[in-house]
């Protein structure tokens, strides 16, 4: 049984977007150098196929370890197991700095600054609430709008 038979999807089912592929491809290569459409492609299931290859063995570093939820930490030590130590290190950095890009992000950092009490969160989320409920209605209030004081 093959492993994406097991989660119940087919190979056909798993791909890379393929213009981002395209374009990683382009990028690594002199300006002058042209890689053919079946080349593309093929590249792509090459890195499908070590993308299946890695979440795999990290299944199997968790899974010896008695976890149930994948970690970093795991999928470096797949990367050892399965002969890629070399890049060990230059994953880590790369992991590290996305560590460091996501803490910075505003989805992740939006309400730390945030000069709002809880009492006051609540009372916008239920104005928020009551104007989505109101759009949904094609701008029709129901009497069950509690709070609403629109008029």
């Amino acid at each position: 049984m093959e492993p994406m038979d097991i989660v119940g999807k087919s190979k056909e089912d798993v791909s890379l977007p393929k213009a981002t592929m395209f374009k990683i491809i382009k990028e690594m290569l002199p300006p002058d150098v042209r890689v053919a459409r079946d080349a593309q492609d093929l590249l792509v299931e090459c890195c499908v196929e070590f993308i299946n290859l890695l979440s795999s063995e990290s299944n199997e570093v968790c899974s010896r370890e008695e976890k149930r939820t994948i970690a970093p930490e795991h999928v470096l030590q797949a990367l050892q197991d399965l002969g890629f130590g070399e890049y060990i290190e230059e994953v880590y950095a790369a992991y590290e700095q996305h560590k460091l890009e996501t803490m910075d992000s505003p989805k992740v950092g939006k309400w730390n600054g945030a000069e709002m009490t809880e009492e006051e969160a609540l009372a916008e989320q239920q104005r928020m609430f009551a104007e989505a409920r109101a759009r949904m209605n094609n701008g029709i209030s129901k009497p069950s709008d509690a709070g609403s004081t629109d008029s």
